[in-house]
């Protein structure tokens, strides 16, 4: 059994304004996040993402930077953080993040008209984060060489699956009754 899912399996989940939430060390950064847990989620992101292209990668705050900065280690891709705060610097664009248990603006710097990127993410849920960070990276004219989560969150709405995008992910899950289930191994893509 791989690290992710016997991780996934261990997660323990909380309530939030009624939405089930698995904490993990990839989403959440608690329990601990052990080397080989991440080592083996960047090799196979790695692996599964179309890396040829890009120019960038692009990640949110804050949980999506530690996976980010692996990848951007072992393909010396550049890495880009959207924010959530605003720095007001020339070309910022800011996006509007809605996800199933809070609402806030994040902001991008250093992407440009042209840019091919990658987006990695840490989870994907509703699609809130996503669906805005896709909104502006296209307003911005970058060009989505593809996206990638580490974790989907299946059995609600998704807001990313309305768009033209397909998210690679690694593996997917469901919280039923407090508890993760497992429902593909594999992931997306």
């Amino acid at each position: 059994m791989d690290r992710l899912k016997q991780s996934l399996l261990d997660a323990p989940v909380i309530e939030k304004e009624e939405y089930q939430y698995f904490v993990h060390p990839i989403s959440d950064g608690v329990p601990m996040l052990r080397p080989e847990l991440l080592r083996e989620i960047v090799i196979r992101i790695i692996r599964k993402a179309e890396l040829e292209d890009v120019d960038k990668i692009v990640t949110p705050a804050a949980m999506g930077i530690h996976i980010s900065t692996a990848v951007s280690l072992m393909t010396d891709i550049p890495l880009v953080v959207i924010r959530k705060r605003q720095y007001g610097l020339e070309g910022e664009v800011s996006l509007q993040q809605v996800t199933g248990y809070s609402e806030s603006e994040m902001y991008v710097n250093d992407v440009y008209e042209g840019d091919k990127v990658l987006v990695l993410d840490d989870v994907l849920s509703t699609g809130g984060t996503l669906a805005g960070i896709t909104g502006a990276l296209e307003e911005i004219g970058a060009e989505i060489v593809d996206i990638v989560a580490v974790i989907k969150k299946v059995g609600g709405e998704n807001k990313i699956d309305d768009s033209d995008f397909d998210v690679k992910t690694l593996i997917n899950v469901d919280v039923e009754d407090m508890e993760v289930i497992i429902v593909d191994e594999q992931g997306d893509g």
